[in-house]
């Protein structure tokens, strides 16, 4: 028996040195995006906080799925973290929605 040999449940893949080069131009890319829109007369419109938080959202996805190895992972691990994200995201809405009132201006 060959120790050194691989075995089946410890292979995975893993992102190529390319892949984390587009992954950290992508990341840059929504960075520099978010900082414009920071310095843009848009930072006025109501429609400044949500498209910051979906763009942070976006950012944090790719690092978890990329640099974390998430993407690559056992399903279970997956779910694991998503299941509880999903509740947090589902109940972080459900208070924006149920307070919207008080935080918009009459």
């Amino acid at each position: 028996m060959n120790d050194h040999a691989p075995h089946a449940d410890h292979q995975h893949e893993h992102p190529t040195w390319k892949q984390y080069k587009w992954v950290a131009l992508w990341l840059t890319v929504i960075t520099v995006f978010e900082v414009w829109i920071y310095y843009t007369p848009f930072s006025k419109s109501p429609m400044y906080a949500p498209l910051l938080l979906v763009l942070s959202a976006t950012k944090f996805i790719i690092v978890v799925m990329f640099y974390m190895h998430l993407k690559y992972d056992h399903k279970l691990f997956r779910a694991l973290f998503t299941g509880p994200l999903i509740i947090a995201i589902s109940t972080l809405l459900a208070l924006f929605a149920l307070f919207s009132h008080q935080a918009i201006p009459q």
